[in-house]
């Protein structure tokens, strides 16, 4: 049975590496980043990593966070991968999925795609 998850998340850490671009390009990073879920079916901590691309017209990010805590009352830890890009005259687009086989503990055959919006997790899974 799929289940819906909006959980709220708090930024605890970014911290970057920038990596200048080539002349007429972009700017490119990565990032180490933290953050902590709380809300009623998530509740739990992430690490993990993010590369970054910024220019005048448009930006990107491609992330990869370990989050260890309880999603529905089952604890244990999964791979969230997500991403989004966004430019001048281009609509935003946004994805997240729980990494294949990532899922330990009671979190094990964890599936689920969804979003990261600002401060917010949105996940349709199934466990």
């Amino acid at each position: 049975m799929t289940k819906h998850l909006e959980a709220s998340f708090t930024l605890d850490r970014w911290e970057g590496d920038p990596d200048p671009g080539v002349e007429g390009g972009p700017d490119a990073g990565h990032v180490l980043l933290a953050k902590t879920y709380t809300g009623p079916d998530l509740v739990g901590s992430a690490t993990g990593h993010a590369l970054t691309t910024r220019g005048e017209r448009g930006a990107s990010y491609v992330a990869q966070e370990r989050i260890v805590g309880t999603l529905d009352g089952r604890t244990g830890s999964f791979v969230l991968e997500h991403g989004a890009s966004m430019g001048e005259g281009f609509p935003t687009s946004m994805h997240a999925a729980v990494v294949h086989g990532s899922g330990t503990g009671e979190l094990t055959g964890l599936a689920g795609t969804g979003l990261v919006e600002h401060g917010v997790l949105i996940l349709d899974y199934e466990l």
